[in-house]
């Protein structure tokens, strides 16, 4: 999956100028609820501002609040200038940039902004990889991690004619074994797809319905 097909387009964000006054983007920030917004200078990405890094500059510029939000503009509070991602990265590469900002931008060519995603899109994602919004049973196992494992698993789901709603697969620290999440519809078989599980090799963790 790529930025692209995830990212919210510009025409949908919120930003703000470098020349605008802090007063405006703490208006903007509180008046849609939001932490952070990218900051645009003829429509090139700049930076970005948070209220947290207005606060921070705040207390450190030892001005009167009234000056100070009047008179200092987001461009000069702006940070991360250069933390952004493009359309065509792969969407996993947003989730280190992501750990520290409340908003990772989208830009192009010259930074041209083209749009942002934020922590929200992350996690909605990761509930969709992990069939967090279907409810069916969701079953935990290891596996040896040998070649041809995966393709096995395959084949038993194929033979049991199971629905998959998701599968999601993780390495163990010692990097011999594989733990695997796989979440399947609720069927009456489901006891005969889990023994063949087992006699398979596979070493059943857990094993949780949702209600």
């Amino acid at each position: 999956m790529f930025v692209k097909s995830v990212m919210i387009p510009k025409h949908k964000c919120y930003v703000v100028s470098v020349d605008e006054s802090l007063k405006k983007v703490l208006d903007v920030l509180e008046h849609h609820k939001i932490d952070g917004v990218p900051v645009l200078s003829n429509g090139k990405y700049a930076g970005t501002i948070s209220r947290f890094s207005i606060y921070r500059h705040y207390f450190e510029s030892g001005m009167e609040k009234d000056v100070f939000l009047n008179e200092v503009k987001a461009g000069e509070v702006a940070s991360e200038q250069g933390t952004y991602v493009t359309e065509k990265d792969v969407f996993e590469s947003a989730l280190v940039l992501l750990q520290d900002a409340p908003i990772l931008p989208v830009a192009g060519e010259d930074r041209e902004f083209l749009g942002l995603i934020t922590r929200f899109d992350v996690l909605d994602h990761f509930k969709s990889a992990f069939g967090m919004n279907t409810k069916g049973i969701r079953i935990a196992f290891s596996s040896v991690e040998t070649e041809g494992r995966i393709a096995r698993l395959g084949d038993i789901i194929q033979q049991h004619s199971e629905s998959v709603i998701s599968l999601v697969t993780f390495d163990e620290t010692d990097k011999l074994l594989r733990r695997i999440v796989l979440k399947l519809e609720k069927k009456d078989n489901m006891n005969k797809f889990i023994s063949k599980l087992e006699k398979s090799g596979f070493r059943i963790l857990d094993i949780h319905e949702d209600e």
